[in-house]
């Protein structure tokens, strides 16, 4: 139910302020608009302003519409002729149709800025292993060194740094790489060369790629929270032991401890633990469980958490303009790496499986909701530079389709025949219908894996 709420709630935001976008200037340009829908099919609510206009939220939450007098959809009274769409200048035309995808480019400006002036708080993209003979490592990157800047791209925080790694997909090219390395602070570029760089993949992993492992901390095994029927509390043990050893073995971190109890299941084991400083032995028998045909041990125990050092958190806080010049620096970004990676996946170097429909929007939308309201913001803004861009681009039935023929009448001084834009709406709605069904069959792969 929370998928589903923050699906509606983050797609009802994006169709919103897209069709916000087309209302306000056809307004401003005189055009009559008769119904502003948010969503299709059965109408659930709706309330008529003094201007005529029919507000609505429909049944179907996967998209909405602005109709506006039009003599082209139906007959239009004589005494509002002047207030039709068609009978507009095509300036005007022209600026009510971009309307819509601007206005998504706004929202992205405005929910980054607002994401700034709250406040993000980053990991610092601290290397922690390089990857023997990987890219990383013959550019001459170590462990340690902490990431700053990727082809001149400041990178503050991990998402940065996979930003920055996905735009060059394809390319054949030394990436440089700014990393700060020792006490000195030094700031040092490194040259890392690529070669057709993650093309085709269907699922990229830059990082992998490039051979370079995130620094992680080090979870000890101290327990935290243990379950009442669990074997963890049954045999003795309690929040805050550490698992110093397992059966004459040592147990370097809490994922080691797992393992350890994992594979032994119903099988006493020996533990050293430490309480309050005094070590004592103890006996374990973890309880069985199977599932998928695999049985493994549990004992009802969780670990205690551990908090970042302060040296590797970074926040970012600035103040509104400062946050709306990053608001806007940041949407173009976003903008240019999302026409560049249509453009790779019409020529092949982005794997078309990359898509994603309805299905991986509300699972992503869900996530960032939990995660709070910076994760939210910066979804929303990628989402909304996503839709406007979708938008513009020129395939008929889009508003890119429509902006286009608007180009073409500006340019002939006539518009195009009913015919030709009939034609190229039947091949629009073809394309369109195609990158939909794609999308879909994407998301229910990776659903059924």
């Amino acid at each position: 139910m929370q998928t589903i709420l923050a699906f509606v709630i983050t797609l009802g935001i994006l169709v919103s302020i897209h069709e916000f976008g087309h209302f306000w200037v056809a307004r401003r340009c005189g055009v009559k608009v008769l119904r502003f829908s948010i969503g299709f099919g059965r109408i659930l609510w709706r309330r008529t302003d003094r201007h005529g206009t029919e507000f609505a939220i429909a049944a179907i939450p996967l998209g909405g519409y602005v109709k506006m007098l039009d003599e082209t959809e139906e007959p239009v009274p004589p005494g509002e002729l002047d207030q039709a769409f068609n009978r507009k200048p095509v300036l005007s035309r022209f600026a009510i149709v971009a309307a819509g995808p601007l206005a998504n480019f706004l929202l992205a400006i405005l929910a980054l800025a607002l994401m700034y002036m709250v406040g993000v708080r980053v990991l610092v993209p601290q290397v922690g292993e390089v990857l023997v003979d990987s890219p990383a490592a013959v550019a001459g990157i170590r462990a340690g060194d902490e990431i700053v800047a990727i082809d001149g791209s400041a990178t503050p925080g991990w998402q940065a740094v996979n930003m920055a790694l996905l735009a060059p997909i394809g390319e054949s090219r030394a990436l440089a790489v700014a990393v700060r390395r020792g006490a000195d602070g030094a700031v040092r570029e490194r040259d890392v060369m690529l070669n057709n760089w993650l093309s085709g993949q269907e699922q990229p992993d830059p990082l992998r790629s490039l051979g370079v492992v995130p620094y992680t901390l080090t979870i000890p095994a101290v327990l935290g929270q243990l379950t009442d029927d669990g074997a963890a509390a049954r045999d003795g043990l309690r929040p805050g032991d550490r698992v110093v050893d397992v059966d004459g073995e040592p147990v370097s971190d809490w994922m080691h401890f797992v393992s350890l109890v994992q594979n032994s299941s119903e099988r006493p084991m020996q533990l050293l633990i430490e309480r309050d400083g005094v070590q004592q032995d103890l006996v374990l028998t973890p309880n069985s469980r199977t599932v998928d045909g695999v049985t493994t041990g549990f004992i009802g125990a969780g670990v205690q958490q551990v908090s970042w050092p302060d040296t590797m958190i970074r926040h970012l806080q600035l103040g509104p303009v400062d946050a709306l010049v990053k608001g806007v620096t940041e949407t173009w970004s976003l903008t240019t790496l999302t026409f560049e990676s249509l453009w790779k996946m019409m020529a092949g170097l982005v794997s078309v499986k990359n898509l994603s429909g309805p299905i991986t929007i509300a699972k992503v939308a869900g996530a960032s909701l939990e995660s709070g309201l910076e994760s939210f913001l910066h979804l929303l803004a990628m989402l909304s530079v996503s839709l406007g861009v979708l938008n513009l681009l020129p395939i008929p039935v889009l508003d890119g389709g429509h902006l286009l023929f608007y180009l073409v009448e500006m340019v002939r001084g006539k518009p195009l025949s009913e015919k030709a834009q009939t034609f190229g709406l039947k091949i629009g709605m073809t394309l369109v219908i195609g990158v939909m069904l794609l999308a879909m069959y994407n998301d229910l792969s990776r659903l059924l894996q």
